[in-house]
């Protein structure tokens, strides 16, 4: 088996996790590679034994021969190891080595379980859809796909004008602090603290969700992931700012671009013995009153 690992740094009460799953590794005869600045990070720690056969820095040094991608950190963490996995077959998993993750769903004490499930074949693959931004004119973003959301935020205090287009018919003049287009995987981030609903990951949907509406009437929308969405800001600043799951750059109000599903997906290793509807219940806390 191949593993890349891409991590961040991690609390000191993690270390002895970390211990385990490079152990893990080792008997197992797990050829893995580690992400440069992760490396840097573990280096520090000589008593882990690290043995990767390589060290990657950009997507395009990893190769399709991996057989899964480590992310190690939190659900920050795990959207930027997406970008190296991008139309590549390599599927994802998440080590949390912090508090609540959605993506990062895996804590330090799982990790023995989980590791033998891996290595005994005790998994499927799910497939989650990200959206792209189009524009015909330079947008700044370095990478122009997002997992979670697609986000559009006023720069200053004064509220943006959103006019959004959907399959180029007229939906809504948002006057708001922001927009937010979420993916399933992304309903239970940003969105939800919006005010926005939570969709099950297998949903054919997005959902556009105001931030802080002038109009108390305008509600999250959810639409067909089929769906195209052509969007221009104005308002009284010159620039706005578009964010793309961990990105964020600042854009020139007047500027028309697009949001649609992208023409790829990527692939999330879900264990036998995860339910997503377990998952919502233990991360959200539901049902946690004195009465149950």
């Amino acid at each position: 088996m191949r593993i890349a690992i891409y991590g961040r740094q991690f609390e000191t009460a993690f270390l002895p996790h970390i211990r385990e799953m490079f152990s893990r590794f080792h008997r197992g005869k797990v050829e893995y590679a580690v992400h440069e600045k992760f490396m840097v990070l573990l280096s520090g720690h000589p008593d882990l034994k690290i043995r990767p056969v390589s060290v990657f820095r950009e997507e395009t040094d990893l190769s399709d021969h991996y057989d899964f991608l480590f992310s190690i950190g939190g659900d920050g963490t795990f959207l930027e190891a997406v970008s190296y996995v991008w139309q590549k077959s390599i599927p994802l998993i998440g080590i949390n080595s912090g508090r609540l993750g959605f993506l990062a769903n895996i804590s330090g004490p799982e990790i023995p379980v989980a590791l033998d499930a891996l290595f005994n074949g005790q998994i499927s693959l799910e497939e989650r859809s990200l959206l792209e931004l189009k524009s015909d004119t330079f947008l700044p973003l370095e990478k122009k796909y997002a997992l979670n959301e697609i986000t559009i935020q006023k720069k200053a205090s004064s509220m943006i004008t959103i006019h959004t287009y959907v399959n180029d018919e007229f939906l809504n003049a948002y006057w708001a602090d922001g927009l937010i287009i979420s993916t399933p995987t992304g309903s239970t981030a940003y969105s939800m603290s919006a005010g926005g609903p939570i969709l099950v990951p297998d949903c054919s949907n997005f959902i556009i969700s105001p931030i802080a509406p002038h109009n108390l009437t305008v509600r999250p929308l959810v639409i067909g992931d089929d769906s195209a969405l052509k969007i221009r800001v104005s308002g009284r600043d010159n620039h706005f700012l578009l964010s793309a799951d961990y990105q964020s750059a600042e854009v020139p109000v007047g500027q028309t671009f697009q949001i649609n599903k992208a023409g790829f997906s990527i692939k999330m290793v879900k264990f036998n013995n995860q339910n997503f509807y377990n998952t919502l219940r233990n991360k959200l806390m539901w049902g946690v009153d004195k009465r149950n």
